[in-house]
């Protein structure tokens, strides 16, 4: 029996760069190798598309210092080792659909030609496990690709991914839906370096500290700070600003010792979704930054997380209410903050490609639900076929 072809595409420009490394080194790891052939397609910082053998040995962790045993963001190991993408086949997709199906179309770059290297080639896959995170990746950029290649695809299409990764979008969609989420003001960098005076004077009218500063369009807490007070805003917006144009900035939850509780829920469908066990982070720092992600030892994951049965059935309804909203498909994780004495539950965001390491949020919930790592990955390849036929259904001329 012919085995499926799964690209899986990682890497990309934004700053979540190595953490794509480490979600798509897991799935490489522990997809189904007699279901499935396994097609690695890496993408550098600079917007190289890559396929070689170095990509597959980087998923794979080989790396100079065999002691090294888990792969994390930070470590001296990955951005160098990262580098070695730049050297192989730049590859495209094509602008029209392949004549026997999807492929990627590898190019010969300058190197390639001037070493001789055998001609230009296709690499034809069924299906791409696309396991990039944040600008470029999860933004709906790639996914547009995809659709103009005529590709399946695991996970939120264009829209959905457009929306949720856009944190000013997905919060109007919330509101819209009737989804509690906390008040925020949206401000573009260039007001902000026109005036900010005026800037500082719309959020403290609005809000109190202490306020949460985000770029709109980034994920992995990367350039979000918390402001306690006016002189911490500044900076603060400064920080996000390097990261996008548009910056969201939201009102606290708790207050002093009182800090809000960080509830995470993992959804999974197209049409008809399913929601998780709730699990709960409870951060090394003051939240749940890049760092506490990442790098420190100390942040614990509570799965499922303690909270009435009544309460994980709010948060799993609210959870697929969100996934709905944004018009996601395949996968999301729903992150939610609860207000520590009232208990109320609020949307923070979704993330349409989460974490995807064994030991991420996402396939740990999962996995307390009854649904194993290898089995969902199974299950979000099935998802991303089933929705490229439903497409198929569409007329696209009269």
């Amino acid at each position: 029996m012919k085995k499926l072809r799964v690209g899986i595409l990682f890497g990309g420009r934004s700053g979540e760069h190595e953490v794509s490394l480490l979600s798509a080194a897991s799935v490489f790891n522990a997809i189904d190798k007699n279901k499935y052939e396994v097609i690695p397609i890496g993408i550098t910082k600079e917007g190289h598309w890559v396929t070689a053998a170095h990509a597959e040995r980087l998923l794979k962790g080989k790396f100079s210092h065999p002691q090294e045993k888990h792969l994390r963001a930070g470590d001296p190991e990955v951005t160098p080792a990262a580098a070695v993408l730049a050297r192989g086949e730049a590859v495209l997709v094509p602008p029209e659909p392949h004549p026997q199906g999807s492929s990627l179309t590898a190019l010969q770059t300058e190197a390639a030609a001037a070493a001789a290297v055998r001609p230009a080639h296709a690499i034809e896959v069924d299906i791409v496990f696309p396991v990039l995170h944040g600008t470029f990746g999860e933004d709906g950029t790639i996914q547009g690709l995809l659709e103009l290649a005529d590709m399946a695809y695991v996970g939120a299409g264009v829209l959905g991914s457009a929306a949720g990764m856009d944190k000013d979008v997905m919060k109007a969609l919330f509101r819209a839906a009737g989804l509690p989420i906390v008040k925020h003001v949206t401000v573009l960098r260039g007001d902000w370096e026109a005036e900010p005076k005026k800037i500082q004077k719309l959020v403290e009218s609005k809000l109190k500290y202490p306020v949460f500063v985000k770029p709109a369009n980034l994920g992995s807490s990367v350039g979000i700070s918390k402001a306690h007070d006016r002189k911490e805003l500044g900076p603060a917006i400064d920080e996000a600003a390097k990261f996008d144009r548009k910056i969201v900035i939201e009102q606290g939850v708790g207050g002093g010792k009182h800090k809000a509780r960080e509830i995470e829920c993992s959804v999974l469908g197209n049409d008809k979704p399913e929601a998780s066990v709730p699990g709960e982070i409870v951060p090394s720092k003051e939240f749940y930054d890049y760092d506490a992600k990442y790098l420190d030892e100390g942040s614990q994951l509570i799965i499922p997380a303690k909270l009435t049965k009544a309460e994980a059935k709010k948060v799993q309804q609210v959870a697929i209410g969100a996934f709905k909203a944004v018009d996601c498909s395949g996968l999301a994780r729903v992150d939610f903050l609860m207000e520590p004495k009232s208990r109320k539950i609020y949307v923070n965001e979704i993330n349409t490609m989460p974490g995807f390491t064994s030991i991420s949020m996402y396939p740990k919930l999962w996995a307390a639900t009854g649904v194993s790592y290898p089995a969902l990955i199974e299950k979000l390849i099935q998802l991303g076929l089933e929705r490229h036929e439903e497409k198929k259904r569409n007329q696209y001329s009269r």
